[in-house]
């Protein structure tokens, strides 16, 4: 039995492939982000055509998104946060990373997808990038010429920061 890549821990054949195969529609955002993820794992394009919202779909770039497809080695599916989307909500967003590698080096797409439920159909409606937050730190910086926080008396060059 093979694995389906979404993540779900199912096999293929009774997780994403009816999905893909038109044998049955996706009952929740999240549902739909998986098979999607898995058709991009299988190159299959049609199905991320029929699956992006009609009102999407003249921006779609079928041959950038084939050779993306085709060019990647899919390692996983992160979901980091699901907010709606749900069998009776209408619309969600969820934030994910899909990771790859391209001719040996791992990367990682990250996204906040925007979902609509159009006809009791979910559809991908829009994705923007998910930009790292600024690190913050919680305590002040420790100077080199300062005392060494650990207590031990000396500069914090000489101990810790050594």
């Amino acid at each position: 039995m093979e694995i389906c890549p979404c993540g779900s821990g199912k096999g293929y054949s009774e997780c994403c492939e009816p999905l893909i195969q038109d044998q049955r529609k996706a009952a929740t955002a999240e549902e739909l982000l998986r098979s999607r993820y898995t058709a991009y794992t299988k190159v299959e394009l049609e199905y991320l055509y029929a699956t992006t919202h009609p009102s999407q779909r003249a921006h779609y770039d079928s041959e950038g998104t084939r050779k993306w497809a085709e060019k990647s080695d899919w390692l996983n599916l992160e979901i980091l946060d699901v907010n709606l989307g749900g069998a009776g909500d209408d619309k969600g967003q969820i934030e994910f990373l899909a990771h790859y590698a391209k001719k040996d080096k791992k990367e990682s797409h990250h996204e906040l997808a925007l979902f609509e439920k159009s006809n009791g159909i979910w559809y991908f409606l829009d994705g923007k990038p998910v930009i790292p937050k600024q690190f913050k730190r919680e305590v002040a910086k420790v100077g080199r010429n300062e005392p060494c926080p650990c207590g031990s008396g000396k500069k914090y060059k000489k101990c810790c920061g050594a």
